[in-house]
């Protein structure tokens, strides 16, 4: 019988096409293997795009049905990396990590305006829509992020919503306090949780990435 596996997807960049590729085929790889008992992901990141974070948060949403996840934030879980974070079963975090800086963020198109040069066939076809309908789409982006935290961290959160959906960024002291993370702690401390919540004792840790044989 294989040896109960704690598996480790770290991430040390902004999330983007590779770095959700590459996360998405770890989080994969633990929800086939059935000796990987239980994850840990740790951040250090800024976020990333919308359409990316979206992709890994629902592949985490299948491998957290299966298996628990926990967080340690190591520098930064911010914006999306923060989103991910609310879709664990516990966050740590390290005293001075910074933590939050929760929404998004969206640049609008010019208005339509005529290039005697380029000849198009409507008026969005430089841009793709009008500047009301990118104001709503990142409106309802906004929201569902808003929504996934309250849901994430329902009954733990110890401010209002003009604080925390404010876009401010914590260190971890605070993160705590306002219940945006759960305890101060390391990856150890998470991996610890991890094994507690997978009812675990005599167990190995590894690199998923390795495993995986995205290295």
């Amino acid at each position: 019988v294989p040896k109960p596996v704690i598996g480790i997807i770290r991430l040390d960049d902004a999330i983007h096409s590779h770095s959700a590729k590459n996360m998405i085929a770890q989080m994969q790889y633990a929800l086939e293997r059935p000796e990987v008992r239980a994850v840990v992901l740790v951040f250090n990141s800024p976020g990333g795009t919308v359409v990316d974070t979206e992709a890994v948060y629902m592949e985490l949403t299948r491998l957290r049905a299966k298996k628990p996840v926990v967080t340690a934030v190591n520098q930064m879980a911010a914006s999306g990396a923060y989103y991910l974070s609310v879709n664990t079963d516990h966050i740590y975090t390290m005293p001075t990590s910074m933590v939050g800086n929760i929404g998004v963020i969206g640049y609008l198109p010019p208005a339509p305006f005529v290039i005697e040069d380029i000849i198009t066939t409507g008026p969005y076809k430089l841009f793709g829509s009008p500047r009301d309908s990118d104001m709503r789409q990142i409106e309802m982006v906004k929201q569902g992020v808003f929504e996934a935290v309250r849901i994430g961290r329902e009954g733990k959160l110890q401010a209002g919503p003009e604080v925390i959906f404010s876009g401010q960024i914590w260190v971890g002291t605070d993160a705590v306090r306002l219940g945006i993370a759960d305890e101060i702690g390391g990856e150890t401390d998470a991996i610890r949780k991890a094994a507690s919540l997978a009812n675990i004792a005599n167990y190995q840790t590894a690199d998923l990435i390795e495993l995986a044989g995205l290295a």
